[in-house]
């Protein structure tokens, strides 16, 4: 049996912990004890106690990287656990932890985004990566432009194995259940539905979705267009909405729990980042239940949605095109049908929870076996 202990600093429930939650959930407890190091009153828990994982909650953690004063904290919890194996997620302080008790160390990279100059360069760029080859036996990078970001700043490739993202695909719903979904969010029959499902932060694109809708609306379309989530760019959205007169048709719908509600009720999904993005999870959702997307050529996106095949991927930050491919899948059928049974296909080749896990697997008795990736 292998003792693997997984680090968290979340407190709310984001892409990374989604991706803690399902491993947890779907790894073989015939080979692997899992213990699970939370910040206290994480929301993580409840999730965690509901799948029998235990919890330890540590205090200094919560959604930093790194802080001192809680390595020896958790230094303190290693050698007690004696681990065979710390896999972090965002969590430099127990990466220390770890390597100062003899514990082996991964850490899966969740996201991507322009590295600074400061460790992309130069003396910074050394640093960087002694760091981070240092304090890692292996490193997972969610997507082939999590990789990149890595290696762009001076960690070593044969550190690092690709490991998709994997999601447990939604559940279809029936017609009743349809209908009573397209009520509740205000979508009448036959009108067409566009979703965005990501945090309300101006890298995430959520303007060039508004702008793309306007230019859809006034070539004749009836369509509902669906902002889902919150964050700190909301009034932002909000306000420009407001001023281009489209509050009938683009809604915002805060944070939804049971998003596959929605999901079901969506003709087109898209993804507008231009800051940040590895592998959506909402893309690999919808995917699951034949949702094409449009997407920006930005981060992991192109990874998920292959151009033409599953949907499109245009350029970041230009609505015209992102309009333009939308617009394309809302109105031609046999397009939208072939690109809708791709979705499904391409989800159950490379998306599953179960590939993210058994590879996760491999890759935990690789670096406990011989210490490093091949």
């Amino acid at each position: 049996m292998r003792k693997i202990i997984e680090v968290s600093s979340d407190t709310n429930i984001g892409g990374a912990g989604k991706c803690l939650l399902a491993l947890a959930g779907n790894i073989d407890r015939k080979k692997f004890e899992v213990s699970v190091i939370l910040p206290k009153n994480s929301l993580l828990k409840p999730e965690l106690d509901k799948l029998g994982v235990r919890v330890i909650e540590v205090d200094g953690i919560a959604d930093k990287s790194l802080d001192m004063s809680c390595v020896k904290e958790l230094a303190a919890i290693f050698r007690r656990e004696k681990p065979d194996l710390v896999h972090t997620h965002a969590s430099m302080s127990a990466r220390i932890a770890a390597r100062l008790t003899g514990a082996k160390i991964v850490y899966t990279r969740h996201s991507v985004f322009p590295p600074p100059k400061s460790i992309s360069k130069g003396v910074g760029k050394l640093i960087n990566g002694a760091v981070n080859n240092f304090l890692s036996d292996g490193i997972i990078a969610v997507a082939e432009a999590a990789k990149e970001n890595l290696t762009d700043t001076g960690v070593s490739g044969k550190k690092i194995r690709v490991i998709l993202n994997g999601v447990k695909p939604l559940k279809r719903l029936g017609e009743e259940e349809l209908a009573s979904a397209r009520r509740r969010f205000g979508a009448a029959e036959g009108e067409k539905v566009v979703s965005i499902v990501a945090r309300l932060e101006d890298i995430k694109g959520h303007e060039y979705f508004i702008d793309a809708a306007e230019k859809i609306l006034k070539h004749g379309i009836k369509a509902k267009f669906f902002i889902a989530g919150t964050g700190s760019y909301e009034n932002v959205l909000k306000k420009r909405v407001k001023e281009k007169r489209l509050e009938d048709n683009v809604i915002f719908t805060g944070f939804i729990k049971d998003v596959d509600r929605l999901m079901n009720i969506t003709d087109v999904q898209v993804n507008a980042s231009y800051g940040t993005e590895a592998t959506s999870l909402a893309l690999l959702e919808g995917m699951s239940i034949g949702i094409p997307a449009v997407v920006s050529d930005f981060g992991g996106n192109p990874g998920v949605i292959k151009n033409s095949k599953n949907g499109f991927v245009v350029p970041k930050k230009n609505s015209v095109a992102l309009a333009g491919a939308v617009e394309r899948l809302l109105t031609d059928k046999e397009l939208y049908a072939r690109m809708s049974g791709e979705a499904v296909k391409i989800f159950n080749e490379t998306f599953t929870v179960e590939a993210m896990t058994r590879q996760t697997e491999e890759l935990y008795e690789e670096i406990i076996s011989k210490g490093k990736v091949r």
